[in-house]
């Protein structure tokens, strides 16, 4: 959850699961997803590797994912240390994270 971000994506290429309001839905490649600040919310990648267009209003999430690149270099990625990084970027991860997201 992104406390003072909204996020949306645009799916380039393959397909991305979203979960947000205990519901999932399947966003294919064309798919533009919105998520409003403060709305608990996940996905995973779908069957086939895939791409997407990530942005956030306002871009508060700067330097979350060059942190994040650099903590999951290790074969082994601390799931506390992933935790961290979110709360220094006003997010809270809620329940574990999916094993294809890093």
């Amino acid at each position: 959850m992104h406390r003072d971000a909204a996020e949306a994506f645009y799916v380039l290429e393959g397909e991305y699961i979203i979960f947000f309001d205990d519901r999932e839905w399947s966003c294919p490649a064309g798919s533009f997803i919105f998520i409003p600040a403060g709305i608990v919310h996940g996905f995973r990648v779908g069957d086939v590797p895939s791409r997407k267009l990530d942005l956030y209003s306002p871009a508060a999430m700067v330097g979350y994912f060059d942190e994040l690149a650099e903590a999951t270099r290790a074969s082994d990625v601390d799931p506390d240390v992933v935790s961290e990084i979110a709360l220094r970027y006003s997010m809270d991860v809620i329940g574990p994270v999916p094993d294809t997201y890093v």
